[in-house]
């Protein structure tokens, strides 16, 4: 592209010194010759005046010195040459000047120019100054070596400016075309600089944004296998031990057990839609499509976790305060996320763990806390992969807070001793009125 750019610029700049050198270049013919006569004719005029009225009676002429090169004589009315240089009997150029008008010509490799003398009122002579037309074209050529001097320094001039903006225009696209090879190559971290030219830097910009959205869908679907394995963990386990007292239990225990495995079934069901909800598109906020009281999510949770808690000798209690059990929440998202932290504080908490509910008017706050401590920072703590004894695998965090974001929501770091997280999530439709 760039050799296309300077062979266009400079072609132009060609098209351009032709058109102007070519008219310019016959002016200077024209302009030489002319100036040339008019040379003449003032060499001639002044030579006319020192013709005294005794020449038409034979008197002598003395004519005044005059410029090398040019032939001055003064012809009589007969057509011979009475003083000067020139040729012996006038030429067809200077015998019209007889008549007593100024005569001018070109002839045998001479420009000629006559003018005549008079006395009295009527013409006595006629006074001849000519000049070789060699010497004229020198000076032509001489001009028109200056003129293409000019016009090759115009064209040297338009070539270096024609590389530098050739250069400034298409580095932006090489540059811009590299890092298309190099996301083309797999590399979703090359962004495409800004330069100076809006219209590429448009392009730039257009790139870097198709990049950033295929970026995020393929993280979201490169992380779709752990946040699965992680959130279908717990609920499996569930129904694994559900199952498994149904098999060595009475009969009497038989209809809880199946009762209890077909709960942990349903919530597997919800985990399953929930975490194929997140993988499936770029998360943005949004009403999910269904929803329940904050208060029935925290029941259910607690009758999933209970148990759990109880067989590791750790108290688990629930409190909803006064008044918020009424707006209704995203509930598969608030279980998915209460199951990540129930589950963090249970595998790297300690002593009792706290669920409050509290009501913040358009949304509603879930605190989960215990008595253990954690070492990150409330930044390094949510990032994928970060490992500590309190952080666990890296994922469940990071999952959640994707889940309460997709939601509208958000899920922080409150407190890092005791340890606290809270979610926020927004209220769906206004609670009913108090009857």
């Amino acid at each position: 592209m760039r050799q296309r750019v300077m062979r266009v610029a400079v072609m132009a700049v060609l098209v351009a010194l032709v058109l102007l050198a070519t008219p310019l270049a016959l002016g200077i013919q024209t302009s030489f010759f002319s100036d040339e006569r008019d040379e003449l004719e003032r060499v001639a005029l002044t030579a006319a005046i020192h013709v005294p009225p005794s020449f038409a009676v034979g008197g002598r002429v003395k004519l005044p010195a005059h410029e090398p090169g040019i032939d001055v004589g003064v012809y009589d009315l007969s057509g011979r040459l009475r003083d000067g240089s020139g040729p012996r009997t006038a030429d067809s150029i200077t015998r019209p000047a007889r008549g007593g008008v100024v005569a001018r010509g070109r002839g045998d490799d001479q420009i000629v120019v006559a003018v005549p003398v008079s006395a009295e009122e009527r013409v006595i002579g006629v006074v001849r100054a000519s000049t070789g037309t060699p010497q004229v074209w020198q000076r032509i050529v001489l001009a028109w070596l200056v003129l293409s001097g000019t016009a090759l320094v115009a064209l040297v001039t338009a070539i270096v400016v024609a590389r530098r903006q050739a250069r400034t225009l298409t580095a932006p696209l090489e540059a811009l075309s590299a890092k298309a090879g190099a996301v083309a190559d797999g590399d979703l971290t090359a962004r495409a600089e800004g330069s100076a030219i809006a219209e590429i830097d448009q392009v730039a910009r257009t790139q870097n944004a198709m990049v950033e959205h295929l970026a995020l869908r393929l993280d979201h679907q490169r992380h779709f296998t752990s946040n699965a394995s992680h959130q279908l963990r717990t609920p499996l386990a569930g129904l694994q031990l559900g199952l498994e007292a149904a098999a060595a239990g009475p009969d009497a225990e038989l209809r809880m057990a199946v009762t209890e495995a077909l709960e942990q079934v349903r919530h597997l069901q919800r985990t399953v839609d929930e975490v194929l909800r997140l993988a499936r598109a770029t998360p943005r906020p949004g009403v999910p499509a269904t929803a329940r009281t904050a208060a029935e999510v925290v029941e259910g949770a607690e009758r999933r976790w209970h148990g759990t808690f109880a067989a590791e000798g750790r108290r688990l209690d629930f409190g909803v305060e006064r008044g918020s059990g009424g707006p209704r929440i995203p509930d598969r998202t608030a279980e998915q996320i209460l199951d990540v932290l129930l589950d963090n504080a249970l595998r790297h908490g300690r002593g009792t763990v706290e669920v409050t509910v509290r009501e913040m008017g358009v949304a509603v706050a879930v605190d989960v806390s215990d008595e253990g401590s954690l070492t990150l920072d409330r930044r390094s703590v949510f990032e994928r992969g970060a490992t500590t004894s309190r952080a666990g695998s890296g994922i469940g965090l990071t999952l959640a807070r994707e889940m309460a974001e997709a939601a509208g929501g958000r899920l922080t770091l409150a407190r890092t001793a005791p340890t606290t997280f809270t979610l926020l999530l927004p209220v769906t439709e206004p609670p009913p009125p108090p009857e």
